[in-house]
């Protein structure tokens, strides 16, 4: 993941409600949900979290596809982890990490 694309994504996470969007998808798994759905289960407005969604849309970390008529939006597990992989890549300068090895592992 080149840097560029590092600040894109964690710019789109660093809203409140994006973040909420996007851990709710990672929850969800590879069903996702469709607006309606994150709609409902976080309180907002559709208008607003359009606006969102195209947001973390462009940033990577989320999937748009259309099935029948209806939009599904999933969490991109591979720019996740291409994220997390970037941020950790030279951790701890090659020494022995406090992380605990299970955890810095990636997931999904």
């Amino acid at each position: 993941m080149e840097e560029n694309e590092v600040v894109k994504a964690l710019g789109a996470l660093a809203q409140p409600l994006r973040l909420q969007v996007f851990r709710a998808l990672v929850v969800v798994g590879e069903s996702g949900l469709t607006p309606g759905a994150i709609q409902e289960g976080l309180g907002v407005p559709a208008a607003t979290l359009s606006f969102h969604l195209k947001e973390l849309v462009a940033s990577g970390l989320v999937t748009q596809e259309r099935a029948s008529r209806n939009l599904i939006y999933r969490a991109a597990y591979d720019r996740m982890n291409a994220l997390l992989g970037y941020l950790t890549e030279n951790c701890c300068q090659g020494e022995s990490c406090a992380v605990d090895g299970a955890a810095s592992k990636t997931c999904c």
